[in-house]
């Protein structure tokens, strides 16, 4: 089992200023890297696929950058540049692997396949992540946490580590109200799967905007709407920042209240997710989603309140914690799921304005998001068959 742990930094004066500049010349690191892949790329690369054979001719291309070669620059960079000796040697060296991911995302993809845009160079105060991959667990005891070339950094201990996980890595990140530290835990003892699992207790729910889910069982939670309630406070937020001279100091404050006041609107929606999540998973042991094109959504007419329920992250936190309590989560198609009747399976074709599923053919009627989250249910109990079965032939 992995999961993580996030707690807040109270550092000194000076270990806050140490952690500030740490983070700069990461930054100036990470551009310079990237700089060296763009300028490989741009030197290799070659508008014409095709050529006479007569006049062919193939260039010498040069070696590519890769993690490693890049890795190996960096005790130069130490000689070149001693100021670079204040920095562990470590989390210098996962600004390569930074760039790396970034940099073959663009040109390859992901697992998946798809594509992200082309990497852009980080401007001041934008690189906010630095990784210690290597933690004694001795090295986090009470309230302090001892950070190589920092030093003893006081913590805000909300909750305490579950006995029997080790920590793995520990990163150190810079947000608009102050400095956090979230450490990667691991216990290779917890079992994957529930000992009581029962595959009958399975639930359907069906995400929107006006009821953030209608699950199967005709329970619902209204959407909460954050960014809405609190876009008059951000808007007056965003005019103080208008107002201010460019490169003023009072410019840079009223900007570190506007990320502040952009801060609380993400973390209470990510609480309510938590929330929602536990209350889920607390009564079922399966949960079946629709498998949406989120970020399709995302661009459309809807696309404020679609990122303001934030259903990714919800789905996202929802999968991993089911995962962690040896439950499961099953995305199915959606399509179809308002359309058809959940009861006997006629196609009954209703606007989006039309909130109630009236069935001609079995005279049923209900509200729509629950006829929706009926069938989401069916097709997750289908298809949690299908891998049941799947998995017992392979044995």
């Amino acid at each position: 089992m992995r999961t993580s742990y996030q707690y807040r930094l109270k550092p000194t004066k000076e270990q806050a200023l140490h952690i500030d500049k740490t983070l700069d010349m990461l930054r100036c690191q990470y551009n310079y890297q990237l700089a060296q892949r763009f300028d490989w790329y741009e030197q290799n690369r070659c508008s014409i696929d095709r050529c006479s054979l007569v006049v062919c001719h193939i260039p010498e291309l040069k070696d590519r950058p890769n993690r490693f070669s890049q890795q190996a620059t960096l005790t130069q960079l130490k000689k070149d540049r001693p100021w670079y000796k204040s920095i562990h040697s470590q989390a210098l060296q996962e600004v390569p692997k930074k760039v790396e991911i970034a940099f073959d995302r663009w040109l390859k993809g992901d697992a998946n396949g798809k594509r992200s845009g082309k990497p852009r160079f980080k401007g001041k105060g934008q690189y906010k992540t630095f990784t210690y991959p290597q933690f004694k667990k001795e090295h986090f005891q009470n309230d302090k946490i001892i950070l190589s070339r920092i030093g003893a950094v006081k913590v805000i201990v909300h909750r305490q580590i579950p006995e029997g996980f080790d920590i793995k890595t520990v990163a150190v990140t810079k947000k608009a109200d102050g400095y956090y530290v979230t450490l990667s835990l691991e216990d290779k003892t917890v079992p994957t799967v529930k000992p009581d699992f029962d595959t009958n207790n399975i639930v359907g729910i069906d995400v929107g905007l006006i009821d953030f889910y209608v699950a199967s069982d005709n329970t619902r939670i209204a959407a909460p709407r954050y960014l809405r309630k609190s876009e008059r406070k951000l808007k007056s937020a965003h005019r103080r920042v208008s107002r201010r001279k460019k490169g003023s100091n009072r410019r840079k404050k009223a900007i570190r209240k506007l990320g502040i006041q952009h801060k609380k609107v993400a973390d209470t929606r990510k609480d309510f997710h938590f929330k929602s999540a536990n209350n889920l998973l607390k009564n079922y042991d399966v949960i079946a989603v629709e498998k949406l094109n989120i970020k399709g959504l995302a661009k459309s007419r809807l696309a404020k309140s679609v990122n303001d329920a934030g259903w990714g992250q919800f789905i996202s936190i929802l999968t991993v914690k089911a995962e962690n309590a040896g439950l499961k989560v099953i995305a199915v198609n959606p399509n179809g799921t308002s359309q058809e009747c959940s009861n006997c399976g006629t196609k009954v074709i209703k606007p989006l304005s039309e909130r109630t599923h009236n069935c001609p053919n079995c005279k049923v009627s209900l509200c729509r998001d629950l006829n929706a989250s009926l069938n989401i249910k069916a097709r997750g109990t289908h298809a949690l068959k299908a891998q049941i079965m799947s998995s017992l032939k392979s044995l």
